[in-house]
């Protein structure tokens, strides 16, 4: 599925072919488990990824003083094979963690215009770069704007999922970014980047396991109208009405002794088995074995009781 931006045309990412055009005939499809994107997911992304490009071309013409633009070309759906193959060699990939999000997101934009972020950086004015990996001090320029872009990233994502993008390895072979397997989906957003004169497709790629859950999220919630979510909010406060009102079994324990097999098949009546819980301290009240409570053995007439106290400071058994 390709969705173009309201913006910019839309156009393949590096050349990238359609795999309808393959024809390879029909491919078997597990309803169980869905892999395209649905129009609300497609559009949750593009509204995301519209609002990063304008936060992203702000971000980077007052950090490299010089006019920058950035729009979303397309948001593609493509195997992770065919998305690495698309791209040049050598190129700047940047891996992500989008905690909580689980897997490893790229972020990627062509090494000639990350040598010209450096060169604006450093009070030059742009041009020709030269193609080489980045040196020590040249990738770490490039790090510190890219860790305000994820920052952008983060913003643009609330209204899914509150991210906290942290920014990981740089590679510039795209044959060595193995963050999933090579017939795995993935969501590819393209995004025309201009830099004065210089100009890239740069593309953010996130594994369809990773964004489908919080894209299923957003779009249940978007569905429910105002009476919709009063009757769930209704529903939810007679459950929790009811869990309150739920019998549970408590019990007042003392604390546990450890004895080998051989003195537990011994035991005979009247043998004393020697506790390790102190006279002074208080019991553990528990419910499900979680403690949830102290207190102090008593009775309250013919029954035996116990007093709630303050729940004591850990002590070293005698």
């Amino acid at each position: 599925m390709t969705l173009p931006s309201s913006t910019a045309p839309a156009r393949p990412v590096r050349g990238h072919s359609s795999r309808r055009g393959r024809g390879g005939g029909p491919q078997p499809y597990d309803f169980r488990r869905p892999t395209k994107l649905s129009r609300e997911h497609a559009r949750s992304l593009q509204i995301a990824y519209e609002t990063f490009a304008r936060q992203y071309a702000t971000l980077l013409t007052s950090s490299l003083r010089v006019v920058c633009h950035v729009s979303l070309v397309s948001i593609e759906q493509m195997s992770y094979e065919e998305y690495v193959s698309a791209l040049g060699n050598p190129t700047i990939m940047a891996m992500m963690a989008l905690d909580p999000l689980p897997g490893t997101a790229i972020f990627e934009l062509s090494l000639s215009t990350a040598m010209t972020w450096v060169d604006h950086l450093l009070g030059g004015g742009g041009g020709p770069q030269p193609t080489r990996p980045l040196s020590d001090i040249e990738a770490e320029l490039v790090r510190g704007v890219l860790r305000r872009a994820l920052g952008e990233l983060r913003y643009a994502f609330e209204s899914l999922l509150p991210i906290q993008p942290q920014l990981g390895a740089l590679e510039y072979n795209p044959q060595f970014a193995q963050v999933c397997g090579a017939s795995d989906v993935v969501v590819v957003a393209s995004f025309d980047l201009r830099v004065g004169t210089q100009e890239c497709v740069a593309t953010i790629c996130l594994p369809f396991n990773m964004i489908l859950p919080p894209l299923e999220a957003a779009a249940d919630n978007n569905s429910h109208s105002e009476l919709q979510r009063v009757i769930r909010a209704t529903a939810a406060r007679a459950v929790a009405t009811g869990l309150e009102s739920t019998p549970v079994e408590v019990s007042v324990r003392f604390a546990p002794v450890r004895m080998r097999s051989e003195q537990i098949i011994g035991l005979q009546v009247t043998d004393v088995v020697r506790l390790r819980q102190p006279v002074t301290a208080a019991l553990a009240v528990t419910a499900g074995d979680v403690t949830f409570a102290h207190a102090v053995p008593g009775n309250q007439r013919t029954r035996l009781a116990c007093l709630i106290v303050d729940s004591p400071a850990a002590e070293d058994p005698a």
